[in-house]
């Protein structure tokens, strides 16, 4: 890799597999198009020959792409095991520039871009279980498979970071949008099936990793505030773009150019990696300590030469100090890291079962508890509203009073919305506004864990780690998920009280486990939050 630090270790076999790739999207076109004589209905039609050789483009595409981002094998084995590099002492003291906005500003493209992809999915099933005549259980094998492929992808795509880097764990997901977006010509229900694993796969991976790179390059003072409104704008963000172009392109051009969208939305984030430069803590671990130096230089200006003022003191080689000789998944459930990792999985998948599975049935229950349907349908549309006030005061609080804490304080919360539910089912209460104030309490208090979670897991694991455990965190929020629906299938959610009531002991549990367990991050160096985890 150059001394840019947004460069390519084989850029001849990257640029090669994202024109093979793009071709292979190109090579469904014509199919797609022919449906504008068939009011774009394009079930049961026959795979054409340039369909099947873009179907065999896109995975060579990707091997080829995957190869020029890949390092050095000896960088990685040096990486995934913490061995002693040259090292670093990251600039935190700096006050945040022009390169730091830029980056900003294009990571939250990126996770604007990642969140409209599975949003898009609410917007597709209608007109899609309509064109394969389907029935709605075989429509939510959809919704499944793509939680399915968040769960994995978060996983993999973290431990990807961590050995291979967190620009490149990016670029492949946006690679993999790309790719994906063949869907929208597909003839058969079944290999949307597959597409939606993919791009959920893609998807689930591309959220943490944004975290990660966020967390190893913004100034620690700043570092904990951006994060968490990185995340709730993006997200934000990325459902108002789904439901523009379902609003905007759907009725021209039905449900499929939904899918078709990830082609320019995929190369929006290649075209912007010119912008995205590799991690300059990941770039030491990996042996790359010139480029590091250059990446620092960037963020903190040539006076600085990328160094704090203790460093210039001490000759020899600039430290970061994360050297641990852990390395794996398996390494997250050892150590101090064990009992952290261990309430914010838990918290995770209560997350998972209370937007997935609470939040799904909410429409049914409440017309059950003598809340209008009108007023339901209205109550959840405008949930993202009600959660802004909720992201704004967690911003706050994380920056001003405590990262854990405030963490901590919206998990309480959204364990007492659940038992103040559990109490209004088992008591029968038909008070609409007492029933709505309690739901618009869930939602401002839910949004706010998701909008901490996986943040501040980017902050509290070592370098070598940090992707993997951002990862792990974040599959877990999708696991929940994949439980919740299926718990949904088994009519586990209609009894209302019973649900609400359950869900809020896993809530209480991972409350308890980070109260106890749980260390500050607010304005302090990643260094020394590993430093506070050895002690």
């Amino acid at each position: 890799m150059k001394a840019s630090g947004i460069s390519f270790h084989h850029a001849w076999a990257f640029w090669l597999g994202c024109a093979l790739i793009t071709a292979g999207v190109f090579a469904h076109m014509p199919m797609f198009m022919m449906g504008r004589y068939t009011h774009w209905q394009m079930v049961g039609m026959p795979m054409t020959t340039d369909m099947l050789f873009g179907m065999a483009a896109i995975p060579l595409g990707l091997a080829f792409a995957c190869y020029g981002l890949m390092p050095r094998f000896d960088g990685m084995r040096r990486g995934a095991h913490g061995t002693p590099a040259a090292q670093f002492h990251i600039a935190d003291g700096v006050p945040l520039n022009i390169e730091h906005w830029k980056l900003v500003l294009v990571l939250t493209v990126t996770l604007a871009i990642d969140v409209m992809k599975p949003a898009t999915l609410g917007f597709v099933v209608p007109g899609m279980s309509a064109e394969y005549k389907i029935a709605k259980p075989t429509a939510s094998l959809l919704a499944l498979c793509a939680l399915t492929g968040t769960t994995v992808g978060s996983v993999v795509w973290g431990r990807i970071a961590d050995l291979a880097g967190r620009r490149a764990a990016i670029l492949l997901s946006a690679l993999m949008f790309i790719g994906t977006a063949i869907c929208g010509a597909m003839p058969a229900f079944g290999w949307n099936l597959a597409m939606c694993f993919l791009m959920g796969a893609s998807a689930g991976g591309l959220l943490p990793i944004t975290f990660t790179l966020m967390a190893e390059t913004i100034p620690a003072a700043h570092r904990g505030w951006l994060l968490v409104a990185l995340g709730g704008i993006g997200t934000s963000a990325g459902y108002l773009l789904a439901a523009g172009a379902a609003a905007t392109l759907e009725p021209m051009f039905s449900w499929r150019v939904l899918w078709l969208l990830g082609l320019p939305t995929g190369a929006i984030i290649i075209l912007l990696n010119r912008f995205i430069p590799e991690s300059p803590r990941f770039l030491s671990s990996m042996g790359l300590e010139h480029v590091a130096r250059a990446v620092l230089r960037k963020f903190v200006g040539p006076a600085r030469d990328g160094l704090e003022r203790e460093d210039a003191a001490h000759p020899g080689p600039p430290v970061i100090d994360e050297q641990h000789a852990a390395s794996g998944i398996r390494m997250l459930m050892h150590g101090r890291h064990a009992r952290i990792t261990a309430g914010l999985v838990v918290c995770g998948i209560a997350w998972g079962l209370v937007n997935f599975g609470v939040l799904l049935w909410l429409p049914v229950n409440l017309t059950a508890l003598g809340v209008d349907a009108k007023a339901t349908s209205a109550l959840l549309a405008k949930s993202a509203v009600y959660a802004l006030p909720g992201i704004a005061v967690v911003v706050w609080l994380y920056h001003r009073w405590s990262s854990y804490r405030a963490l901590v304080l919206f998990i309480g919360l959204t364990a007492l919305s659940l038992l103040a539910l559990g109490a209004i089912g088992s008591l029968g209460l038909r008070s609409q506004a007492v029933v709505i104030a309690v739901v618009v309490a869930l939602l401002v208090s839910v949004s706010g864990v998701i909008a901490m979670l996986i943040p501040y897991a980017a902050e509290i694991y070592p370098v070598h780690l940090r992707g993997t455990g951002s990862g792990a965190v974040a599959a877990s929020s999708k696991l929940g998920g994949i439980i919740g629906a299926g718990l949904g299938v088994y009519g586990f959610f209609q009894n209302f009280a019973m649900s609400a009531f359950l869900i809020a002991i896993p809530m209480v549990v991972s409350m308890v486990m980070l109260l106890i367990s749980g260390i500050e991050t607010r304005g302090v160096r990643l260094e020394d939050i590993q430093t506070s985890l050895e002690t």
